[in-house]
């Protein structure tokens, strides 16, 4: 094969996978503006409230990465990637670090 079939490999997978590679980083952007909106809105509904300052934080942060986690997720799998082994073991890691939280958020 000489360099023009490479060539015209590499625009036929250009042309077929860019709408999915810019919805898949719209998508990103997006998310993540609604996810700080989210997460100001959690603030302040803590705030409000009159929860502990440690504990808005965690509960801040510990929405943020599922909120994150799941968007990526998500724009991987407009892209074409499989994504239900990431999901398995992402719920493998969740019951797992529920269970060694168990004890600490029981003193909230």
């Amino acid at each position: 094969m000489n360099i023009s079939n490479y060539f015209d490999y590499a625009v036929g997978m250009l042309i077929a996978y860019l709408p999915k590679l810019l919805l898949a980083a719209v998508t990103l952007w997006i998310g993540f503006w609604i996810i700080k909106k989210v997460l100001t809105l959690i603030t302040q509904a803590l705030e409000k409230k009159d929860v502990d300052v440690s504990l808005s934080q965690f509960l801040g942060s510990m929405v943020t990465i599922i909120l994150k986690i799941l968007l990526i997720i998500s724009a991987i799998s407009i892209i074409g990637v499989e994504t239900t082994s990431f999901v398995a073991i992402l719920a493998a890691a969740g019951f797992a670090v529920g269970m060694a939280l168990q004890g600490s958020l029981g003193n909230y």
